[in-house]
């Protein structure tokens, strides 16, 4: 009998391991994470965001409870690695690391030197989520749709009003919109170039429906909006719910030709990991190219375009 129970309570110990993951909505395939676990036993517990800074508020703050998260390279995972809130990956557990291109740990290895913390996932843009019938009604049917002018100039702003214009609620992707739409470095820190950028979100701030890093989503797919500055993968959701729906809205995605942020999404373990170790052997399934593969299809299809081709 005791020993009946000591093997039930071993048991029970084993199934009860878990992983906490933190990450963008929609950003595993849909069967990622329940084979993770049929083949690990490890049983991950998923909570979702959508800005860096929800993400970057909870690990400030400390115990956050995750093992492993999904930040935003720059500026955000390099912050976080200044600030010694990351531990550094034990790489001999990850052995699918060496399957990465080269020049892809290169560009991170900018922010994160001998690349110590972070292993890349998924990278893309932020751009311009358009409706291109309002927005040729409001300003005529040779209307640029390709241009960040629809949204930071004023007098296109102010036709645009009416039908909608949402930026997102990250400071960093609006300064640095404006900054490329002004023929400034986007990644400036000069005094006089965040000046003139932020007089020029002033001029057009009371043509802003309202600051969001996901509702726009909604709202493009319904056709309640002009355009919105958002991730490709994000629009492109729009667009597939759009054409799902069937009632006749068109929504499109642009790269404005004043150019766009590319963003790199990594995968991280934070310094007060509950079970580093489950994060490891999560980061190493991600790493498996059958896996990746999956998730990368998953999103290419489930967003209509291929949006997010492989990580960099």
């Amino acid at each position: 009998m005791a020993c009946a129970l000591i093997l039930g309570l071993s048991t029970a110990i084993q199934a009860a391991e878990e992983v906490h993951v933190y990450n963008w909505s929609d950003y595993f395939a849909e069967d990622t994470l329940a084979s993770f676990q049929e083949r690990t036993g490890i049983r991950p517990v998923l909570d979702v965001y959508d800005a860096n800074e929800v993400l970057e508020a909870k690990l400030f703050a400390g115990s956050s409870g995750y093992d492993l998260i999904f930040p935003t390279a720059r500026p955000f995972a390099a912050r976080h690695i200044k600030a010694g809130l990351y531990q550094p990956l034990d790489k001999s557990k990850l052995p699918g690391l060496d399957k990465l291109d080269p020049e892809i740990m290169a560009s991170l290895a900018a922010v994160d030197p001998g690349n110590r913390y972070l292993v890349p996932y998924m990278w893309g843009t932020s751009g311009l989520g358009v409706n291109p019938a309002k927005i040729q009604a409001a300003l005529g049917t040779d209307a640029d749709l390709s241009t960040w002018a629809l949204i930071f100039d004023p007098d296109k702003a102010a036709k645009l009003a009416s039908c909608g214009i949402a930026l997102l609620d990250d400071p960093t992707e609006v300064f640095s919109a404006a900054l490329v739409y002004l023929g400034k470095d986007p990644n400036s820190l000069d005094k006089a170039d965040l000046d003139a950028a932020a007089e020029l979100i002033r001029a057009i701030y009371p043509h802003i429906r309202y600051f969001h890093s996901s509702q726009y989503i909604t709202d493009l797919a319904n056709g309640d909006f002009c355009v919105a500055q958002g991730y490709s993968g994000d629009v492109l959701q729009a667009q597939e719910r759009a054409e799902e729906a069937d009632k006749g809205i068109e929504v499109a995605y642009r790269i404005p030709r004043e150019g766009a942020a590319l963003w790199t999404d990594v995968m991280a373990i934070p310094k007060d990991a509950p079970n580093s170790e489950a994060a490891h052997a999560l980061i190493a399934y991600l790493l498996d190219p059958q896996v990746i593969a999956e998730v990368s299809d998953y999103l290419i299809i489930h967003e209509s375009q291929p949006t997010q081709p492989p990580p960099a």
